[in-house]
Order: C-alpha cells, then sequence, then structure tokens
C-alpha cells in the first residue's frame, strides 16, 4: 500500500503542473495530487470520474485504490469542492424533475398506480410471495423500456431470466425479437459479493453505452438470506445490503435510470390480523426505496399491485393479470 508521502510528493508536482498550464476542469486529472499513476490506480478501482470520487467513502476509496484514508479523504473533499455539492433551489430541483422519463408497461392500471409508469432517478422495490409476478414485471419492463429507445441491465441471482419470455413480450408489441434480446445485458450473480460487484459495473455499461434506463437486481435479497443465517450475522446481512443499496441508488440518481428490485418475502407468526409477511431486508430496503409495491394473487388468475410507500402518491391498489403477451390489464 501506497504512503502518505507517495501521495504528498505527487500532489505537489502536480500543483505546480496545474499552475503551469491553468484553466480547471472535472476530469480526474484537474484533481490535485492526481498524477498519470494515480489516475490509473482510480480508474483500475472503478472511479472513472470526479464524480464517483467525490461521493464514495474514505474507507472505500482507500481500500480499492491502496491509499491510506487520509488522502482519500482530502481527494474526496477536493472532487466535491469542485462540483460545488452544496444545496440547490426548489426551482433547481423542479427542472432536474423535468428530465425524470417515466417506463409505462401495457396495463394502464399499474402505470396509474405509479403515476404515469416507472420512474427513472429512482429505486422501485416489488416485493410478494412466490408466483405474485415480480419477475414477470421485470421482463416487462426490460422490454417496454425499448420502446422508447432505452435499454436494460438484468442482474440475475435466482436463475428466473428466460429469453424466451422476453420474446413472447416483443412479439406482443410487434418489436424485433433478436434485437430486443441484444439491448438487454444479462449477468448472473453466484453469491452476494458478486452481486455487489456487478452493480458497481453497472456504472461502466452506463458509461459505455447512455441508452440503458433500466437495471433490475431479481432478486434482491436472495443471496443475502441464504448466506446469512441467524441473529448473529443479522447486522452484518444488514451493512452488506446497505451498501448494496447506497450504490444502486447512487446510480439510479447520477445517470437517471430507473433501478427496479424484486424482494422476498418472510411471514411473521405473530401477526394475528391482516395479511402476515414481510419484505426482506427490513428497514435498510425499505428506507433506501423510493417506490415499495406489495404484489399478491387477486381472484380468478389476477394479481394486485399496492403502492405502500412513495414521496408523492397516495397509497393505492391497481388490477392486472400475466397472459402470455406480457403483463396486461384485467
Amino acid at each position: 500500500m501506497a504512503n502518505d508521502a507517495d501521495f504528498i510528493e505527487e500532489e505537489d508536482d502536480l500543483e505546480e503542473e496545474a499552475e503551469l498550464e491553468g484553466g480547471e476542469g472535472n476530469t480526474l486529472s484537474d484533481l490535485p495530487g492526481v498524477g498519470a499513476a494515480t489516475r490509473e490506480k482510480l480508474e483500475a478501482a472503478g472511479f472513472t470520474d470526479m464524480l464517483g470520487v467525490a461521493v464514495a467513502s474514505p474507507s472505500v476509496l482507500a481500500e480499492k485504490v491502496g491509499m491510506t484514508p487520509t488522502v482519500a479523504r482530502k481527494l474526496i473533499q477536493s472532487a466535491r469542492a469542485k462540483l460545488d455539492m452544496g444545496f440547490i433551489s426548489g426551482n433547481d430541483m423542479l427542472e432536474k424533475r423535468k428530465k425524470v422519463m417515466k417506463i409505462t408497461v401495457p396495463s394502464k392500471e399499474l402505470n396509474k398506480l405509479l403515476g404515469g409508469g416507472f420512474e427513472t432517478g429512482a429505486i422501485i422495490e416489488a416485493f410478494g410471495q412466490y408466483g405474485s409476478s415480480k419477475t414477470q414485471i421485470a421482463h416487462q419492463l426490460a422490454v417496454s423500456v425499448q420502446l422508447d429507445g432505452g435499454k436494460a441491465v438484468y442482474i440475475d441471482t435466482e436463475n428466473t431470466f428466460r429469453p424466451e419470455r422476453i420474446i413472447s413480450m416483443a412479439k406482443a408489441l410487434n418489436m424485433d425479437t433478436d434485437q430486443a434480446l441484444k439491448n438487454i445485458k444479462v449477468a448472473k450473480a453466484y453469491n452476494s459479493d458478486h452481486q455487489m460487484l456487478l452493480a458497481e459495473k453497472v456504472e461502466e455499461l452506463i458509461k459505455q453505452d447512455r441508452d440503458i434506463r433500466l437495471v433490475i437486481v431479481d432478486s434482491l435479497t436472495a443471496h443475502f438470506r441464504a448466506e446469512f443465517i441467524g441473529r448473529g450475522t443479522l447486522a452484518e446481512r444488514q451493512q452488506k445490503i446497505n451498501r448494496h443499496m447506497h450504490t444502486l441508488s447512487r446510480i439510479a440518481d447520477t445517470y437517471n435510470v430507473c433501478i427496479f428490485v424484486t424482494n422476498q418475502v418472510m411471514a411473521k407468526p405473530d401477526m394475528f390480523f391482516g395479511d402476515p409477511t414481510e419484505a426482506i431486508g427490513g428497514h435498510i430496503v425499505g428506507h433506501n426505496s423510493t417506490f415499495r409495491i406489495y404484489l399478491r394473487k387477486g381472484k380468478k388468475g389476477s394479481r394486485v399491485a399496492k403502492l405502500v410507500d412513495s414521496p408523492n402518491l397516495p397509497e393505492s391498489e391497481a388490477p392486472f393479470m400475466i397472459t402470455e403477451d406480457g403483463v396486461r390489464d384485467l
């Protein structure tokens, strides 16, 4: 691991170069102390731009790049100062909200439930029992996002992605089925660490292809639930899920993409009234999700989506059904 002296010496040299060259920018090389060698280390660790450094934590940056926490902290502070990551007015926030897009599915009721569609720049969590159509909605979104020129990334943790389903849904929308499959990047996650790594690599994919507007994680908690068993491991599990959710949240906000995650449920034996099911991940997943949808089976093969949490929409329900063509209204 490099020591402070190595980076400080390089910092002094580069400050002199910056004074000679003049001008300021927002690339990694514009940060004090970042020369060619340090830039290569940052990029190799996945920090390819100034924003990536600015939103990193000192401990993560130090561990991945191989620098001390002190130097990492200075680097982060410099990036934040250059990007002016302070307060903005409500008007500025309103202008930023105008860039939000809505991914619509072939169910008017489901779109209406979410205020016009699945929102970019947000994490949308869909949780429910087995067979409640979480994966079906994920497949439908991966197809529907392409109607407006978008593409999707699908992180598969339970071996649920089916290209045959994409083909049938694409045919129903008169889409080129071969192109529909090409526009979906799929990766299978074999454990929780691999899943977290894939989430970080999504950022690289988006930088290479700005048409990516949807990231699906199906399911979010399956590996964490299988690997961390018993109350003694609960704290560690929640910490890892929290880091994972923060990575997804940063990607959603930075690149204005929709993050759709599915989640499992567990039974609450002490629940005597109402629905005895609860989403896995507890408050960590709940607080990090922008919208939360509870899915359940309805009558005669129908499904019901209930919006249980939203920053701007009322709690409500939407009936829909799953057909050979995909997600449709009753």
